[in-house]
């Protein structure tokens, strides 16, 4: 092992060693956080057979995304199962392997 990683291991075990352990849980969760969060919006059209929805959205803040209406392909059909065109929702959407997709829906209250 490197001795400079080494000292400075040491030195954050005598620091008591938890201002870095929650820092990093501090740091991990922010994303986390972000992708779990829910962006509201209103169906405009579901298309079960092709597995999309088309979603008007508020920002989509974990994909940095602004308002607008756009084509979401659901990561699961059954997802789909429940909407209608003129549905109140709350979703996720993530970026999966380069392509925007609907992770959760649910009715907005």
């Amino acid at each position: 092992m490197n001795s400079k990683l080494i000292l400075i291991l040491a030195s954050a075990l005598a620091l008591g060693g938890t201002g870095l352990a929650s820092a990093a849980t501090d740091a991990a969760a922010a994303p986390a956080a972000a992708s779990a969060a829910l962006t509201a919006g209103e169906v405009r059209k579901v298309d079960t057979e092709q597995g999309k929805v088309t979603i008007k959205h508020e920002a989509i803040a974990n994909l940095e995304m602004p308002p607008m209406t756009m084509v979401f392909r659901a990561s699961k059909p059954e997802l789909l199962k429940d909407v209608k065109a003129g549905d109140k929702i709350r979703f996720r959407a993530e970026n999966v392997a380069g392509g925007i997709v609907v992770t959760d829906i649910q009715a907005a209250n």
